[in-house]
């Protein structure tokens, strides 16, 4: 991207400088001296951060302005203001539900008629609470904000046990 003063230059796009000059769409295709000269400046935006650990904003040279999002819930009350911990937990049980969800069905089968619940599908449904319970403990052992933002680049969340098929035996 280039700005030519507060102005955004879009590539392929005439611009007309302060002298009231309408310069060529083809400006892109100048030297890095020559637009230079002209008054472009190349910027290159940063990427914003993970919205979940920080409030961000973009200033118009690309660059961004960030803050730790609070790790703990603050407050009291009515007047809670919860923190990425307990946002991030909220998503892991939100997640645990859904999967849970698929099978809640021979759950209710059994307690309806005794209908016995395949081996496979309690062994995940375990599992899935398992991972759960560990997820949670993973979130709350995160000491700060880059312990947060390295936890959730790794596989420790989101991970989730796959349902095996149960096996046929002839």
């Amino acid at each position: 991207m280039f700005k030519y003063g507060s102005r955004v230059v879009r590539e392929g796009h005439s611009w007309i400088d302060d002298n009231g000059i309408n310069q060529s769409p083809q400006w892109n295709l100048w030297s890095p001296e020559d637009k230079k000269a002209a008054g472009l400046l190349e910027v290159i935006p940063q990427s914003p951060p993970d919205d979940r650990l920080y409030i961000w904003t973009q200033n118009p040279d690309g660059t961004i302005n960030s803050t730790d999002k609070p790790l703990a819930d603050s407050g009291s009350g009515d007047n809670v203001v919860r923190g990425v911990r307990f946002e991030l937990k909220q998503a892991v049980k939100h997640q645990q539900g859904a999967l849970l969800s698929q099978t809640d069905w021979m759950v209710i089968r059994k307690a309806d008629n005794s209908t016995a619940i395949p081996a496979n599908v309690q062994t995940w449904r375990d599992a899935i609470r398992t991972k759960a319970t560990a997820m949670e403990a993973a979130i709350d052992s995160a000491a700060d904000t880059a312990a947060m933002a390295t936890l959730l680049d790794s596989d420790d969340l989101g991970d989730w046990p796959e349902l095996e098929s149960e096996e046929r035996r002839p």
